[in-house]
Parts: structure tokens; C-alpha cells; sequence
């Protein structure tokens, strides 16, 4: 249970929604969130889109991309990264949150390294309609009962509670698992 002075994540949520509505966009800020979005246009096109999440360090992103081509296997479906869309976004949880409402699925690979996707966790977790399409791939550890910390595994709980939470170990099994998503 978190202490009193914790942010809830419905809260934390919420006041993200409320900064990025006191922000206001330029005409260039505007011009680039068009030119994202005509860069998603496979994401329309097609039945299914997965906008697959996780770690971007070198070997990370390589299981990354191989969660990305298994599921561009798929007939009418395209599954891409944040970094696949191209702009200098000066405020990434607009840039992800406009890419989540477009796409069928989120996709998050979940590794015990640093520069995870935490916040997008948080955004998964805390905003029904996301929570609804997302699916969580989990690495498991041999040498680690609990390689991640206590919130993670409480957003993980939550996947598994609802059966969209799929563990790997090897990068074999990560293949598996992702051809198990709807």
C-alpha cells in the first residue's frame, strides 16, 4: 500500500494529462505531430498495429526488434517503436500517448535493465483504455526471484490477473511469446 506522500498512479496520470493541456503547441510543434502521424499511416491501413515498448540499450533493442518482425510476420498487421517514428518531440508522453491511441496493441518488453519503459507502465496501468490493449512480456531471472521492484511487479500483477502477462527467459522464448499475441 503506498504511503500517504506516494502519487498514485491515477494521480501521477492525471496531472501529466493536466500539464500537457496547459502547454501550448507552436506551428512547428503542430507541423511535426502531422508528420508523425502520416508516418503511422501502416498503423490505419492494417487490422492489427503493435506499438512495442522496452529497453533501447544495444542488446536489449535487438529482442526488441525481434518482437517487432515476429509480429510484422502477421497478415494485416505492423508493428513498430517509438524511435520508428521519426521528430524531436520535446515532450515524449505526448508523443506516446498520441501513438497508444491510434495502435490496436501495446506491446511492452520487460527486461530488469535500466532505461526501461517505467513511465509508459505507469500510463498503461493508470489509463483504462490503454490497459485494455496492452500485453506485457516479462524476462525471468535464474539467479533473481525478484529482479524488479516492488511497483513493477505490481503493473505486472495486474497483466497476469487478466492473462496478458507472458514470461520469457531466452530470447528463444521471447520469440514464442510474442507470436501468442492476439
Amino acid at each position: 500500500m503506498p504511503d500517504e506522500e506516494s502519487p498514485v498512479p491515477g494521480d501521477v496520470l492525471k496531472s501529466a494529462k493536466d500539464q500537457l493541456n496547459e502547454e501550448e503547441i507552436s506551428l512547428a510543434d503542430n507541423e511535426e505531430v502531422l508528420h508523425a502521424l502520416s508516418e503511422l499511416t501502416p498503423a490505419y491501413e492494417n487490422d492489427r498495429s503493435y506499438f512495442v515498448l522496452g529497453n533501447y540499450d544495444r542488446d536489449p533493442i535487438r529482442r526488441l526488434n525481434l518482437v517487432v518482425d515476429r509480429l510484422n510476420r502477421r497478415t494485416d498487421a505492423y508493428a513498430f517503436r517509438m524511435v520508428d517514428i521519426r521528430g524531436e518531440w520535446d515532450n515524449s508522453i505526448q508523443k506516446f500517448c498520441l501513438i497508444a491511441d491510434i495502435v490496436t496493441h501495446l506491446v511492452g518488453v520487460a527486461e530488469k535493465e535500466p532505461s526501461d519503459f517505467l513511465v509508459e507502465q505507469g500510463l498503461l496501468v493508470g489509463t483504462t483504455e490503454y490497459f485494455a490493449k496492452s500485453h506485457v512480456l516479462k524476462r525471468t531471472y535464474e539467479d533473481e526471484e525478484y529482479p524488479f521492484g516492488w511497483m513493477q511487479d505490481g503493473v505486472f500483477e495486474l497483466f497476469d490477473q487478466e492473462e496478458r502477462l507472458y514470461c520469457w527467459r531466452t530470447e528463444e522464448d521471447l520469440v514464442e511469446v510474442a507470436s501468442k499475441l492476439p
